[in-house]
């Protein structure tokens, strides 16, 4: 039975901090971990799988009968305060992904030696008490996610926050985070490197000044000391995610807000802000009075005094780095918790282009400025740009890594089409960049140029809202993106039917791209509701499924939806392809990786699968723990009961 104190804090000396692990929670489904073969669990899985299958009824049974509503503790004396915080962490991060989270098991979890806690899952359970708690227990938390928290009020938000200054990483996302909250946090938390506030409504974008420090916005909150008021230097912000805010505010204050955030954030590389292009082109052409009304409203700098700081401060980095001999460049970006580590490949990606390669493309531009006037920013990754911003914003942001662009149809493309003018815009990052999405509600094939252009390097790719014909060349956009790890393509179905003469599934091809190390696929195609299945009009589309299929053994999560091809005999081939080799390297030690065999969860609404595939697959992929298969015509709910009766795997039907 556990013990529980009311105040004061646990008798005996701190426990060591350990160094946060690595959050790749592929074990955290329903049947956890495996090694290689896919058959044996760790210990450590093991036991914290049994800690939440038992969370309900031993471990929470006795403080929710008898405590959860009838005291308010401090701290708790339970079985958790003795568990290292890394266990505790992922123990939670359990209970979120499988569904399991109680009120009461979560305050029983809210141990001193908690690092980090994301409740981003279950939203539901972020309340104005839940957030005392935090305050009053976790106070050495480096990264919190209350993302979805819509029942916190501001107050509540500011209280908590001001009591947790260690924190490097926090998101506020879709919660009524209004400019109070930013101003604690700008006072009170002032280790901060990420911060994501997107969908906070009442939040304006000037009420982000404060991050920049600059001015004095004085404080209220009884909590903040007075002496508080001064002006703060900039906070180390590395992220700032600030997209779908400002609502209702005056023309022009989200420009002037990103310029100011960008000229006074020296450390900022991952941005999403509405007006970021803009303020971009703002600094670059030195349009710095337009802003003199905004900044005098809202008691900052003026941007040319940040500017002429901005430059300075650009100076003397550029004589740190010629004195040091390069040897310390880099070492002045910050990486918050859980934002990831870089590798030694992402160390050599980051460093950019060269100055002499810096200088050809500026004479080429017709920009060859002295180096203390071009605007040269450290961004990284950026989302939120339009297509005829990439000439100049490529000129600020030689290291762009990751990048996210929204095409408009209508864009004055000055004779040029879209996707002539996409790859324009790209090519000074070809060759770097990882990262690219791309939402654009034309052809898919107007968008080949530019991945023709960035295809080499990139490990991720997404394409949204584009449209489809029997005839799109979904290979040469495969084959033009050899080491994609994660692919989504989120598009129109054909209009047309295919022509008889293309309907059938041609043999191997030596030729046939293939993505060895990809980990994610989705092809989600729209469809209406009124419709029982999709229209089959794109049937060599099963050719580029099999071929991803078959050439994937790394794949962990396949999302196919509304299909406008049949799919039950490209998932027979690829399992008979996966016998095969099953049976080819029986004997073998070092048996190469199984088409299919790795597979953690598959999405297959609206599809023509059948249960007696579906069954295969679940046989053949050990790893497997989720299975949709919502309105699958040739599957019946008695099918769908027998099998969800026999196997272990959640099944969804509807």
């Amino acid at each position: 039975m556990p013990l529980f104190r009311a105040l004061g804090e646990p008798d005996g000396a701190k426990a060591r901090p350990r160094r946060r692990r690595m959050r790749n929670m592929e074990w955290m489904g329903s049947h956890g971990k495996t090694d290689e073969n896919g058959l044996v669990l760790s210990l450590t899985c093991l036991c914290l799988r049994s800690l939440a299958d038992n969370m309900k009824e031993v471990w929470a049974k006795d403080y929710a009968d008898n405590y959860l509503d009838q005291y308010t503790f401090r701290y708790i004396m339970g079985p958790f305060n003795l568990l290292p915080g890394a266990l505790v962490e992922e123990l939670l991060w359990l209970l979120c992904t499988r569904k399991q989270m109680s009120r009461a098991a979560l305050h029983l979890m809210l141990v001193p030696q908690l690092r980090c806690l994301s409740l981003e899952r279950c939203p539901g359970l972020v309340t104005s008490a839940l957030c005392a708690h935090i305050a009053a227990r976790c106070q050495g938390l480096k990264s919190l996610d209350l993302s979805g928290g819509q029942q916190l009020p501001s107050k509540v938000l500011s209280e908590t926050l001001g009591c947790l200054p260690a924190l490097r990483s926090l998101s506020l996302a879709g919660t009524p985070c209004d400019s109070s909250v930013i101003k604690t946090i700008a006072h009170c938390c002032r280790l901060l490197c990420h911060l994501d506030i997107s969908r906070c409504h009442v939040l304006s974008a000037a009420a982000l000044l404060p991050l920049g420090g600059g001015g004095s916005f004085l404080a209220s909150q009884s909590y903040i000391s007075s002496s508080c008021s001064a002006p703060l230097s900039p906070l180390p912000l590395s992220s700032l995610l600030a997209l779908d805010i400002g609502f209702g505010e005056q023309e022009g204050d989200s420009v002037a807000a990103a310029a100011y955030l960008l000229l006074s954030l020296p450390r900022l590389e991952r941005v999403a802000l509405e007006g970021l292009v803009q303020a971009c082109c703002l600094i670059q052409q030195r349009q710095f009075d337009q802003t003199d009304e905004f900044t005098d409203r809202k008691g900052v700098p003026r941007l040319g005094e940040v500017w002429r700081e901005w430059r300075l401060r650009q100076g003397m980095d550029n004589k740190k780095k010629e004195g040091a001999g390069g040897e310390d460049e880099g070492k002045g970006n910050i990486l918050w918790d859980g934002y990831g580590s870089e590798s030694e490949e992402d160390a050599i990606r980051d460093e950019g282009p060269n100055c002499s390669q810096n200088q050809t493309e500026d004479k080429k531009r017709g920009r060859d400025l002295p180096g203390d006037e071009r605007l040269l920013l450290l961004l990284k990754d950026v989302k939120g740009l339009s297509c005829d911003s990439l000439d100049s914003f490529s000129c600020a942001c030689p290291n762009i890594y990751s990048i996210s662009v929204n095409v408009d149809p209508l864009e004055n493309t000055r004779g040029r089409s879209q996707g002539s003018q996409l790859a324009a815009g790209l090519q000074l990052w070809s060759g770097q960049l990882r990262s690219l999405s791309v939402h654009y509600p034309g052809h898919l094939v107007d968008l080949l140029p530019a991945l023709q252009v960035t295809g080499s390097s990139l490990v991720s790719l997404t394409l949204e809202g584009v449209k489809t014909s029997p005839h799109t060349p979904l290979l040469e956009v495969i084959k033009t993106c050899p080491r994609l790890k994660d692919l989504l393509i989120s598009a129109e179905p054909p209009t047309t039917p295919q022509g008889a003469e293309d309907e059938g599934v041609q043999g191997d091809e030596p030729d046939l791209p293939q993505l060895a190390d990809l980990c994610s696929l989705t092809l989600n195609f729209s469809y209406e509701h009124s419709q029982k299945k999709p229209v089959m009009s794109w049937m060599s589309l099963r050719r580029v499924l099999k071929c991803l299929l078959t050439g994937s053994p790394l794949l962990e999560k396949l999302s196919l939806v509304s299909l406008p091809c049949t799919l039950n005999c490209v998932l027979q081939d690829a399992l008979h392809v996966l016998v095969l080799n099953q049976y080819l390297f029986a004997d073998s030690v070092n048996s190469p990786p199984m088409p299919l065999g790795r597979l953690q969860r598959i999405d297959l609404p609206r599809t023509d699968v059948k249960m007696i595939t579906v069954k295969s697959l679940m046989q053949r992929s050990k790893r497997l723990n989720f299975v949709d298969v919502s309105y699958c015509w040739q599957i019946s709910k008695l099918e769908w009961l027998n099998c969800k009766k026999s196997s272990k795997v959640q099944v969804v039907w509807l």
